[in-house]
């Protein structure tokens, strides 16, 4: 039988008293909350903290399949503009109100996006903007995804247009705007090339084509003409590539 030493010296109790023994990890009646973390570990004690508040409120008023946190929230540091919220459920509900929920408890700006499993896994096999989402984000669940991708032209040709609006907007545009339709643009030309795409693959790509960091672009500290010549290069390739999809689709449906 093993011993357990307590001081003679003590309060609360006396000698002969019934005491219960019990390991200090033991579990609480209270769950600990422990979500899922995709390429987001670094995650700052007090956004953890907010995320666990999120994900609580969101539980109690509509108990989704699923809860996913992604974007510039997940970045290190807090310089983040906002919170994006993916909700994964079949339920009908009021995603404003939830909205301003959360918006009420944090004090931040909040974008939801309500989503079925079926729009999700169809999304991540034709649309390059989702597989950017989940490359880095914080689930409720596990993800579990077995996606073949399948490239819808039309609606990259759709996403592609975003992106001309630096062309032709670039002198009032600030640098996370040009981030972000740069962003978008590099991540449809590597989509298109079937490449493996998050945010730190899509930024490495950024910095070697247009020869700058990416901090210099978001800090709207970039030369304008060299680097429209390279933007307007990549937009032309990926464009040409959009084309030549939709033009092999009609062919095939002939």
């Amino acid at each position: 039988m093993d011993q357990i030493y307590i001081p003679k010296n003590r309060t609360g109790f006396s000698s002969g008293d019934y005491v219960l023994i019990m390991p200090l990890d033991k579990k609480t009646d209270k769950e600990q909350f422990k979500p899922y973390f995709y390429n987001a570990r670094n995650v700052e004690p007090v956004k953890f903290k907010i995320l666990e508040e999120i994900f609580n409120l969101i539980e109690k008023k509509i108990n989704p399949e699923n809860i996913i946190i992604t974007g510039s929230f997940l970045e290190t540091g807090f310089k983040f503009n906002d919170l994006d919220i993916l909700i994964i459920t079949e339920n009908k509900f009021n995603p404003d109100y939830i909205k301003n929920q959360i918006e009420s408890i944090t004090g931040i700006k909040t974008h939801i996006i309500v989503l079925n499993n079926k729009t999700l896994i169809s999304g991540l096999s034709s649309d390059p903007l989702y597989s950017l989402m989940l490359s880095k984000c914080i689930s409720k669940n596990r993800l579990i995804f077995n996606v073949k991708t399948q490239i819808n032209y039309k609606i990259l040709d759709l996403n592609l247009l975003k992106s001309k609006t630096l062309i032709d907007n670039f002198d009032i545009l600030n640098g996370n705007e040009k981030y972000y339709f740069t962003l978008n643009m590099m991540s449809i030309f590597l989509f298109i090339q079937e490449k493996k795409l998050s945010k730190e693959i899509i930024n490495k790509e950024i910095e070697s084509i247009f020869k700058i960091k990416i901090n210099e672009l978001k800090e709207n500290l970039i030369e304008k003409n060299k680097f429209l010549k390279n933007y307007k290069l990549i937009y032309n390739k990926t464009f040409n590539l959009i084309m030549e999809g939709i033009k092999n689709e009609q062919k095939q449906a002939n």
